[in-house]
């Protein structure tokens, strides 16, 4: 009998010290993931994930500035290991995604925004999103409005909808020792929740007609 009793107290015991265990593990986990939102909620992006190609750049998610992309209630953004998946939008009300690359300042650039929407996209009705670009910290903005949904409010979209903006047409003959080109993609003006954006790439090509 009491060989019995010391049994099921130990069993108790071992029991009693897993759930402590499982519970302590989750207090970690939970406390390491305000710790890294505290320090930083937005995602700063990776630079080794800029490809070059032929006249520009190829600029995978990873390597995009995205505003709230260390909250994964917010996003998901994709590890290094698969760098080539795109970064999705799961619920957010500030859309902030910027990027930059060096660009020869003396030739007109193309930015694209490659973006899709998932089936259950919300949010998108009346709040298009804005595509940017500039040259250099002192450039002007180049900027276009895309709706990313019909009047109907139909995901007509769904799949793979790019996105091109141009910077200015002429090269500024005042800022032509800055080769950085800066862009970004924006919905901030609306106030709306919205998710189910997938951003799979941003492509940039040096276009060869300076003049066109």
């Amino acid at each position: 009998m009491v060989i019995c009793e010391v049994a099921k107290r130990a069993r108790k015991l071992n029991s009693f010290q897993s759930i402590s265990l499982s519970l302590c593990i989750s207090i970690v986990k939970i406390f390491a993931l305000d710790l890294k939102m505290a320090g930083n909620p937005h995602y700063e992006g990776d630079p080794k994930a800029v490809e070059k190609i032929n006249n520009g750049y190829n600029v995978k998610p990873r390597a995009l500035n995205i505003v709230w992309g260390n909250d994964p209630r917010y996003w998901e953004v994709p590890s290094s290991s698969d760098s080539n998946k795109p970064a999705e939008l799961l619920q957010v009300c500030w859309l902030e995604v910027t990027g930059s690359v060096d660009i020869n300042p003396k030739k007109r650039c193309e930015v694209a925004f490659e973006v899709s929407l998932t089936p259950d996209a919300f949010g998108w009705g009346g709040a298009p999103v804005y595509i940017m670009a500039k040259r250099g910290k002192k450039g002007k903005f180049a900027w276009k409005k895309e709706p990313l949904i019909t009047s109907n409010n139909n995901n007509s979209n769904e799949g793979s909808e790019v996105f091109y903006i141009k910077t200015t047409s002429k090269p500024d003959p005042e800022n032509l020792e800055d080769t950085k080109l800066y862009f970004g993609l924006y919905e901030v003006w609306s106030g709306k929740w919205k998710g189910g954006l997938k951003i799979n790439k941003v492509i940039v090509k040096e276009l060869l007609d300076s003049s066109s």
